[in-house]
């Protein structure tokens, strides 16, 4: 029919949507297939690691050492915790030595392996603590904790060497100090010796000892003059018995103080006895009187003689009668007498020598304490100057002694808290972690294709749509 208009049948929706939809439902089969055999290869493939888990701690108590030197001084040694700084963390230090090249080489050395293989150990510093954690991965259990071991081992050889060579340097310095302290004591001991010698003054006690021995002569002395003092009165007591003046007491002490006075006096007497006698029985003409009378004179001449000599003065017969005792004028009384006038004389004389020799000693002590006292100033500054330096000389090789017993220095000890571990079971791959994976792959390539369909969906729909209308219109 001219001029008709032929109406198509209406789209057939269903059949499209059917079609449609089942290539993007085969693409989501397929991508979840995909990610499901990825998941399955990756845990059937990948080959598993095990992770050896271990723990160290860095301790932080410090130690201290105090030495008293008797009669020098006191020698102290401090060694702070490693923690007393706000600005440092041993552990941090010990992190980096851990994970340098030198120390995981000789730990990968000690396996024969290299040290790409060895890895590099997973160390974590947990806060508020003084623990540090370190992992270590290995294809099997025995190889992850064999790692481990060679890395504490090789770590702790590392350390020893940090150790080792803080301790040379650290005694290098103190020998130094030590060698010039000791220069400096031999120094000061040598001047102290040396003013020691030439000065004669040895320690303070000597000065002491010199004033001890002037009061004891003063002491001395006293007593000597009150002792001279009471033989003065006695001898002027019995100088007023017989009768005689103190000048004459002493010329008779004199006169029986010498032997040859006192020979003489005998002969004397002798004679004068025999003449006597003589005199009674023969005339004076007689050859026998006038040889004892010419022995009498000779006597005589002789006596006078000496007693001028002794008392530098000339004497005559009465006198000489009057100052000596002899067989023909003494009585019982007056020789006692004059034996106590002898006596008394002898031992004033005794006490005025004692006196005056204790005078030249103290006069002697006194100078020489006199001297010894400018010299006690320099003798102690000798004294404090060599106290000081041995005080330092002790001092520093006590910190010598002590730091050497410090092994660890500025490197403190490592103490395990958990030994490296054989783990049980592999660390990855983890089966949950693959298979949430690919769940979540999955997951997310269905959504994203299901989105594309549907947004072509739409677009085709909506391309179709307007053509019908247009027909529709012509008609």
């Amino acid at each position: 029919m001219a001029g008709s208009v032929i109406i198509p049948k209406s789209f057939p929706k269903s059949s499209l949507k059917q079609s449609y939809w089942l290539r993007y439902l085969l693409l989501g089969l397929l991508a979840n297939a995909a990610f499901g055999t990825l998941a399955l290869l990756y845990l059937k493939l990948v080959p598993p690691t095990y992770t050896s888990h271990s723990a160290i701690t860095l301790p932080e108590a410090g130690s201290a050492a105090n030495v008293n030197l008797p009669n020098i001084g006191q020698a102290s040694y401090e060694n702070s915790s490693p923690y007393a700084s706000s600005t440092q963390d041993p552990r941090e230090n010990y992190k980096f030595i851990a994970q340098s090249e030198p120390v995981l080489s000789a730990a990968a050395s000690q396996l024969n392996i290299p040290l790409a293989k060895f890895g590099t150990p997973r160390i974590r510093i947990i806060d508020g603590t003084t623990i540090m954690t370190v992992d270590f991965r290995g294809a099997t259990p025995e190889e992850a904790r064999n790692k481990s071991l060679a890395f504490y081992r090789a770590f702790e050889v590392k350390l020893n060497e940090l150790r080792g060579e803080e301790a040379i340097r650290r005694e290098a310095g103190f020998q130094t100090a030590l060698s010039d302290s000791w220069k400096k004591l031999e120094t000061a001991q040598q001047r102290l010796s040396s003013y020691k010698a030439d000065s004669g003054l040895n320690s303070n006690d000597q000065l002491k000892d010199l004033s001890n021995n002037i009061e004891q002569l003063r002491k001395q002395r006293v007593e000597i003059l009150a002792q001279q003092q009471q033989a003065n009165a006695r001898l002027s007591q019995l100088s007023a018995s017989l009768n005689l003046s103190d000048l004459e007491a002493v010329d008779a002490f004199t006169l029986q103080t010498d032997q040859i006075f006192q020979q003489n006096l005998k002969d004397y007497s002798e004679a004068s006895a025999s003449l006597s006698v003589l005199e009674s029985k023969f005339l004076p003409d007689n050859p026998q009187l006038v040889t004892e009378k010419a022995k009498q004179d000779a006597a005589q001449t002789a006596l006078l003689n000496r007693s001028r000599y002794l008392l530098g003065k000339p004497v005559s017969q009465a006198v000489l009668h009057q100052l000596s005792l002899n067989s023909t004028n003494s009585d019982s009384a007056r020789e006692s007498l004059f034996q106590q006038l002898v006596t008394t004389q002898a031992e004033q004389k005794g006490f005025q020598a004692q006196a005056q020799a204790i005078d030249q000693q103290i006069a002697q002590l006194q100078d020489r304490l006199n001297k010894l006292a400018q010299k006690e100033s320099v003798l102690d500054a000798l004294k404090r100057d060599l106290q000081v330096t041995e005080a330092v000389f002790s001092s520093t090789l006590t910190r010598l002694d002590i730091g050497k017993s410090n092994a660890f220095g500025s490197y403190p000890l490592v103490q395990f808290i958990t030994p490296p571990n054989l783990p049980q079971t592999a660390s990855w791959p983890k089966k949950e972690f693959v298979v949430l994976g690919a769940t979540l792959g999955a997951f997310f390539a269905t959504t994203g294709i299901a989105l594309l369909g549907l947004n072509q969906y739409y677009q085709k729909l909506a391309s179709i749509q307007p053509t019908s209308k247009a027909k529709k219109s012509e008609v």
